[in-house]
């Protein structure tokens, strides 16, 4: 795809200072620019970069005076870290918009669908689906029997949606993911083996979830497992059965939420950050990356950690902890003094 810089300030907004029909058709980082790419100036210490980028395009604040001759043409426009953002969003779409059925595909007779739909070669629907307006069903995807999904849904390649999941409006699933498989429900017996719960439930991704690749959501054993509008989750995480996820939470890649727990809205979670079963997390929560948490955690509290415990406790407390050995050092030789003394 190739855009003009007037074509682009129309998309932004924004002013050209420069040639207002130069082209390009890739994007680029500032430093690594070269001819035919888009870059973006939004940070003030790769300002020396702007002078050296081979970048066709460079968009910038509008409060941007160059003191040097430029190569690149300007597009000035009000925040240009926001505006390059919006740019890249509606890059993927135009990338996005695939529509048709190939060959080969499986989709039930039962099946419905809205216009806009694209199933890629060797993507299967199930029994009774339904789905929306613009699906994108991207090649060897696996979509089971009685789920239904909302307009502008994605589920990238080798994805698998499972049984009786509902999938609200503009939810992306990346490839590998696994939404709706059994959650890892066993009872002992007396003889000392585990017998299989049944997981009669299902899951309810609501609007505008993102689910990251190689990432699990597990379906409820009664009842279902949420995530609220607005969650992101990064790649590889593990959600269990039961679990409920706030609206406009986020958490990063190689967490796992054992069932039953009930995470609150607008939390931030770091990666490999492991959270046991059936406990309550507040809203507003920050987890640092690497943290365990075993209890119950009130709104606004920021934990570090394992178990987790206040961050700012966990700093101070730390600085005392490299020294532990010199602190035990002073100890030994003021023990020695004392007993010295004493005798």
């Amino acid at each position: 795809m190739v855009f003009t810089a007037s074509q682009i300030a129309g998309i932004l907004e924004g002013e050209v200072e420069g040639n207002p029909e130069i082209a390009v058709h890739k994007l680029a980082k500032i430093e690594e620019g070269e001819k035919g790419s888009l870059t973006f100036l939004a940070n003030p210490k790769y300002t020396p970069y702007i002078y050296t980028t081979k970048a066709s395009i460079t968009i910038v604040n509008k409060d941007f005076t160059p003191d040097q001759n430029l190569a690149t043409t300007l597009i000035k426009v009000e925040d240009a870290y926001e505006s390059f953002s919006k740019l890249l969003e509606y890059y993927d779409q135009v990338k996005n918009t695939k529509t048709g059925i190939e060959n080969p595909v499986h989709i039930a007779e039962s099946a419905s669908y809205g216009e806009g739909l694209y199933m890629g070669a060797f993507s299967y629907v199930g029994e009774n689906v339904k789905m929306g307006k613009n699906v994108k069903i991207y090649p060897n995807a696996y979509v089971d029997d009685n789920v239904t999904f909302g307009d502008n849904v994605i589920i990238f390649a080798g994805a698998k949606v499972y049984s009786e999941t509902i999938i609200g409006n503009n939810c992306v699933i990346q490839s590998g993911a696994i939404v709706g498989s059994d959650g890892f429900g066993f009872a002992p017996t007396k003889n000392g083996t585990f017998s299989k719960i049944p997981q009669t439930g299902n899951v309810i991704l609501e609007d505008d979830v993102d689910v990251g690749a190689g990432t699990t959501i597990d379906r409820a054993t009664m009842g279902s497992t949420i995530l609220r509008k607005g969650v992101k989750l990064d790649n590889q995480i593990q959600i269990a059965h039961n679990v409920e996820i706030g609206e406009h939470t986020v958490i990063a890649a190689q967490t796992g939420v054992a069932g039953s727990t009930k995470i609150g809205k607008r939390c931030m979670i770091g990666g490999q950050v492991g959270i046991v079963g059936h406990i309550t997390i507040g809203d507003n929560v920050r987890i640092q990356a690497q943290s365990g948490i075993s209890r119950n955690v009130k709104d606004n509290e920021i934990l570090q950690g394992t178990p987790g415990w206040n961050y700012g406790d966990f700093n101070k407390s730390y600085v005392h902890f490299k020294n532990l050995p010199k602190i035990v050092n002073q100890i030994n030789e003021l023990e020695k003094k004392i007993d010295s003394d004493n005798n």
